[in-house]
Formats: structure tokens, sequence, C-alpha cells
């Protein structure tokens, strides 16, 4: 019996993406509509912020303000004024297809981002991080979509999708120098059929995975691969999640509208109770 969700707040992304809550608010971005969206679930209130270019990725900074990842590379967001600041950008001529896509904070406050070919050019994207002295280093290149990642509660293991492989990958990670090694697969998800996207990890150490045009939220053990639960929703877009609230046991769901499609909760966030708890996001340290 699959875990139910619903709708919460009232901005309806053309494409929504890559939560994150920190401080009592859910981030998000809205993709195509070139916005990051604000909602502090406790007093409702929901503003965006337009950034002026397709956003795939926005996480808090430890100083104060946003640091965004989108058509143009890694940029400061300054959310009272909308102001942008370029960090880096590690494909500026060579792959004018390709943007940033989905990415997270490591432990160490280091920010993870990848590319995606927006023409689905096999193998020409990539994933980089941002290091606290804003210097970008490539960590994995020959991607295609760049997607879902996270790490255990210990730091001691990067998990990572490239989404049309349909497998999760794993790896040894390096807290201190922010290195991966000793790649394998963790989830293998053909069996399914639909693209795994964004991803989660809860404080157990299972992966939540949204699964686009699935209409589902799956979670997976790492260490079988097997399915141990699932949440449905009403819409095929099903892009990411991220856990919050007080408690961090509420499961927040971003989703996107597909064109052609008549699907009226398409674009909006949902929240579940999976009955488990993530653990705390980090901001960016630099």
């Amino acid at each position: 019996m699959s875990i139910s969700a619903s709708v919460i707040g009232e901005y309806k992304a053309q494409w929504g993406e890559g939560p994150v809550w920190y401080e009592g608010r859910l981030l998000y971005v809205d993709i195509e509509g070139k916005k990051v969206v604000d909602f502090e679930p406790r007093t409702g209130n929901e503003t965006t912020i337009d950034v002026g270019e397709r956003v795939g990725v926005v996480v808090p900074r430890a100083t104060g303000g946003l640091v965004i990842g989108g058509d143009n590379g890694f940029a400061f967001v300054d959310p009272a004024t909308g102001t942008k600041t370029s960090i880096a950008d590690p494909e500026p001529d060579k792959k004018p297809a390709n943007r940033f896509n989905d990415g997270k904070c490591d432990p160490s406050g280091r920010f993870w981002a990848g590319t995606i070919s927006t023409v689905k050019k096999t193998g020409d994207a990539a994933l980089y991080v941002l290091d606290a002295d804003r210097k970008v280093h490539l960590k994995y290149p020959n991607v295609t979509n760049s997607n879902g990642l996270c790490w255990t509660a210990d730091a001691s293991i990067f998990y990572y999708i490239d989404t049309p492989t349909r497998k999760i990958r794993a790896f040894d990670f390096d807290n201190a120098e922010g290195n991966i090694s000793n790649e394998r697969i963790a989830v293998d998800t053909r069996a399914i059929d639909a693209s795994p996207d964004g991803m989660s990890i809860d404080a157990e150490g299972n992966l939540w995975v949204a699964f686009c045009r699935g209409s589902a939220v799956v979670c997976f053990d790492p260490r079988t691969g097997k399915e141990l639960d699932r949440i449905s929703l009403p819409v095929s877009g099903v892009t990411s999640c991220a856990f919050g609230g007080s408690d961090l046991k509420t499961l927040y769901i971003t989703t996107g509208q597909f064109k052609g499609q008549d699907e009226p909760g398409a674009g909006r966030l949902y929240v579940a109770e999976p009955g488990v708890a993530g653990f705390p996001s980090v901001a960016y340290a630099g």
C-alpha cells in the first residue's frame, strides 16, 4: 500500500525542481519559469525571485543569500533585490545547449551540481563542485542528465543519478578533500518504466527517488537495491523531494507540467508523511 501525498502552497511551477529545507523554509526552483520559490509552511508565506535565466538548482549560503546554478553557471543571488553576482561557468561557450540541473551542498559546505544536455547529447554534460574558495572542479564527466545526489549521515558514501542510465551510483566519499572513488551501482531502477530524477536520503540511510513520468517517489535500500516503499502522486512529472518540517519528517515533493497533458495538479508542491526523518541540509560555505 503506497503513501499518499497532498498539495501545499499556492505556486504552480512550469517545472518545479530541487527542493531544499533550511531554517524553517523550503527553497526550490521553477526551471522554465526562471524563478526561485521561497515557501514558509508555518506562515504560508510564499515568494518568488525572478533570476532571469533557467535555474536548475538553488542552495542557501551560510553568510546569507542564495547560490544558484543555471544557464550561465554558478551565481550568488540576493533574495531581497534579485541581484545576481556571477561566480563561474565551467561550460561557457563550448556547450550552449547545456545548463545546470540538480545539486546540493556536501557535509562540508561544498556545492555539488551537474549539467544537463538539453538536446540529449550522450555524455556531453558533467558533475562539478564549487568549493568554498569559489573555484570549480570537474568531478564526474561523460554525463547526459546530471540529477539526484546525496550523502550518508556519516559522509562516507555519495549517491548519484545520471538519469538516462536509470541507475543510482554509489561512491566512497572523502569529506576532508571532497573526492569520490570506488564507483559501483547501488540500485538499478530499470524495472520501473520511468526516469529516476531528484533524490533524498533518510536518517536510516534509505534513498527516496522521484520518478519522472512515473507518478511516484520510491524508497530504496541502497545496501540491497530493493524497493521498500512508494509515494503515489496524481501527476506524471514528479521531479524531486526533500525532507523538512520541524522534525524533518515531512517529505516535500516538486512536480512539473508536461506540454499537452491535462493534469490540474502538475507543477504544484506536494507533501507526504513517510514515517521516517531526514537530516538537516547544509549551506554553501563560500
